[in-house]
């Protein structure tokens, strides 16, 4: 599997779209208010496992790790991820049935969990403003859930040639 975060948030910016008739109003906001979407996916079968957080740090990233887990307990995961801080720290839980590897640094293109944020920003946050931080959550749920639930999609945007000739 591959893993990465992203932030998302209040703070947006307009984007082009097709419209018909009258010309469209797409408003804009700045608040820096946060939050952050793990996941972690396998471009070999399309599986996505994915988890909201208010943060990023040693400890969130153990209960995402934890739960990755969980859900894989029969398997033995290895998981690749960035070079972030928080991801080589000393205080990280890696649960018994996981496998830790790092990707080269300063190399996103190598990892396709990056293009499940595309999607997700595409997707569902497309010239959206919010309310609160809780109905960033609310649509970033919505939209992870309804990824999780087409592996098809998954698939076809996480399958690199290099990763799965190896299979």
């Amino acid at each position: 599997m591959f893993q990465d975060e992203a932030r998302f948030g209040r703070i947006n910016s307009p984007h082009k779209c097709w419209v018909r008739g009258k010309r469209p109003y797409v408003y804009c906001q700045i608040v820096r208010e946060y939050t952050y979407a793990y996941a972690a996916v396998c471009p070999f079968d399309g599986t996505l496992d994915s988890l909201v957080i208010p943060s990023v740090s040693a400890g969130a990233m153990g209960v995402f790790l934890e739960e990755v887990a969980k859900r894989h307990n029969d398997k033995t995961v290895v998981m690749f991820l960035d070079q972030a801080g928080w991801h080589k720290a000393n205080e990280l839980r890696i649960p018994q049935n996981m496998r830790l590897l790092s990707l080269p640094a300063y190399s996103p293109e190598l990892n396709p969990a990056e293009h499940i944020w595309d999607e997700l920003h595409e997707k569902w946050f497309h010239n959206y403003t919010f309310d609160t931080i809780g109905s960033v959550e609310d649509r970033l749920v919505e939209g992870l859930f309804a990824l999780e639930n087409n592996k098809t999609l998954v698939n076809s945007i996480s399958s690199f040639g290099w990763i799965v000739s190896v299979y």
